[in-house]
């Protein structure tokens, strides 16, 4: 019997020495549950993704110094973590510590380079294989990317005898992935027949949010064990080598010029020396516990619906960008619209009403019913909301201007004056009390550009950044049904900028359920006008949607970061020149 521990960590890039107190801190805990190997997720010891840290010759000597710490204080026990490893260029790495030293080092192959991921950027990818063997066991580990490609390091290691196999992952959360991870991990496992233990970052880094979900597979392809999503964990699960089949299920599918035959089998040393079955041991109590693999007993959390995930994961962003950050307190300016009550109801979620401020700014456009359902909400969720007319304000500047647009007409210029007021009041709070800026904005406006720069785009943190209005609703609605604190009349108000009398956001755009699909269709899918119109939308209002989304490229260029949830976030993957003649 064997006892592995999956210790998913929430990971903060550039805190080298906070992430070692914490691997040493759960090398611990590991230690006390009688655990025989304990595997960290990739880039534990940075932080993922470092990013041009990677650049910093003293961020990779940290990092290296505190791999070292590490493995002098670990003994009887089997560790493995993820690191930066710098020979002839640096390599994106898992160690394998035991016994006082790291005896065996491990180049990831695979660099991702798409998407969020640019890690052939930074990295040179590892051309060795890795397995160890410690009594009777014989394990490999891998990383990420790496078990994707099913001719890649696994069945190499599978080949040379492993009946484990270990990968330490930063997957970042994206709705609806997490399952087809799983099919994808279960095929392989009973592919190769042997066990699987994949352990996953946890939490939130700038736009990217980390879910965890590590999980352990049987030979069979059978989950045993599932961690908790959104939320550090030490999953514990003991398996039985000799459960393997005696026949592999096939042979496995090698790299053209691979081999495993002279691939050396690094010997670790017993982690309980005294143990007759290698790393069988007991834990302090003299009791092995019960996660036991194909028994039945194992701990397996279940995966959250598709709208508890996603608020999760909101949950989970946005109080790390807060804390990682140091903010206090954050600010919100609310409208009595549907968005900014749901980024206040989050934000309270997360961090706790005292650490939520409201501001609401009403000019002459804004109706009676906003000021109201503002002050409930704000009194629903227990916050404090400030209360500044901007109609004073406003009149200056229509007086200063007046000269200056004598010969025009009242436009959309000065619909975004009264934004651009509420912006620099919001940013004056924010100088004045240390306050962060979560702004309100939606991917449907921010995708058409339906908001003002340096007005309602102002702010530190774009919550519903990835969010398409209709799934704004489906939220808010799930919030509702936990508490309603979102009064009713938010939830079925027509949405409105109040920039105008009778200001709809229909005037300016499609309804939201027609205008959303073209946008995940050519956003998220990448699908061409013709493709799109192909799926029954109108040519006219196609080919409208996407003009709006090509000409406000200059607008998302200057948002504030937002979680990524979706496939394909305005962020760190949608990456299109600002000045282009391209047009379809």
């Amino acid at each position: 019997m064997v006892r592995i521990g999956l210790a998913q960590i929430n990971a903060t890039v550039g805190d080298i020495t906070g992430n070692e107190a914490k691997i040493l801190r759960y090398i611990s805990e590991a230690q006390k549950s009688g655990v025989d190997i304990v595997a960290f997720p990739e880039m534990a010891l940075t932080g993922y993704p470092p990013e041009d840290l990677l650049f910093k010759s003293g961020f990779i000597e940290a990092n290296l110094n505190a791999l070292a710490r590490i493995a002098k204080k670990t003994r009887d026990i089997i560790v493995v973590t993820g690191f930066i490893d710098r020979k002839d260029d640096l390599y994106n790495s898992a160690a394998v510590i035991t016994g006082g030293k790291v005896h065996a080092v491990y180049h990831k192959h695979f660099l991702p380079n798409y998407s969020v991921f640019d890690e052939e950027r930074y990295f040179k990818a590892g051309q060795e294989n890795l397995v160890c063997k410690s009594g009777s066991l014989v394990f490999g580990v891998n990383i990420c990317e790496d078990i994707w490609h099913p001719a890649g390091p696994m069945a190499e290691q599978v080949s040379a005898g492993s009946q484990l196999i270990i990968n330490i992952s930063a997957s970042p959360y994206q709705y609806s992935k997490v399952k087809y991870k799983e099919r994808m991990l279960a095929g392989r496992t009973a592919d190769y027949a042997v066990f699987l233990a994949y352990v996953n970052l946890v939490g939130g880094q700038d736009e990217l949010v980390f879910d965890g979900q590590s999980v352990v597979f049987d030979p069979e392809g059978k989950i045993s064990s599932r961690a908790k999503p959104f939320s550090e964990d030490l999953l514990i699960v003991d398996i039985e080598p000799d459960r393997l089949l005696k026949r592999r299920v096939r042979e496995p599918r090698l790299r053209k010029g691979m081999s495993s035959q002279n691939l050396p089998i690094v010997a670790l040393p017993l982690t309980h020396p005294s143990s007759n079955q290698g790393l069988e041991s007991s834990s302090p109590g003299g009791e092995r516990g019960t996660h036991e693999v194909g028994r039945g007993e194992g701990r397996i959390e279940k995966h959250l619906p598709k709208t508890a995930e996603i608020y999760q994961a909101l949950l989970t962003g946005t109080k790390d960008y807060v804390d990682k950050n140091g903010f206090k307190k954050v600010i919100i300016g609310l409208s009595g619209g549907i968005d900014s009550a749901l980024t206040a109801t989050i934000a309270v979620d997360c961090l706790g009403k005292e650490r939520v401020v409201g501001l609401f700014m009403p000019s002459r456009y804004s109706a009676k019913i906003s000021e109201t359902d503002s002050k409930q909400l704000a009194k629903n969720l227990g916050i404090r909301v400030h209360l500044i007319p901007i109609e004073d304000i406003f009149d200056v500047y229509l007086r200063t201007l007046r000269t200056a647009f004598a010969d025009t007409k009242p436009d959309i210029t000065e619909e975004n004056i009264q934004a651009r007021i509420r912006g620099n009041l919001i940013m004056a709070f924010s100088n004045k009390y240390g306050y962060l800026v979560l702004t309100t904005g939606n991917k449907s406006e921010i995708a058409t550009g339906y908001c003002t720069l340096y007005g309602d785009m102002a702010g530190g943190f774009a919550v519903l950044k990835d969010i398409p209005k209709t799934l704004v609703y489906h939220l808010a609605e799930y919030r509702n049904k936990i508490s309603p604190v979102i009064p009713k009349r938010i939830l079925t108000r027509p949405p409105t900028a109040e920039l105008r009398p009778d200001q709809k956001d229909s005037d300016t755009l499609p309804e939201y359920p027609v205008l959303d699909p073209i946008l995940k269709a050519y956003v998220e899918e990448n699908l061409s006008p013709g493709e799109i119109i192909k799926k029954g939308h109108p040519e006219s209002l196609v080919r409208k949607v996407i003009r709006m989304v090509d000409r406000n490229e200059y607008k998302r260029r200057q948002a504030p970061p937002g979680i990524k949830i979706t496939g394909r976030a305005f962020g760190k993957d949608w990456r299109l020149p600002i000045t282009n003649a391209f047009h379809q």
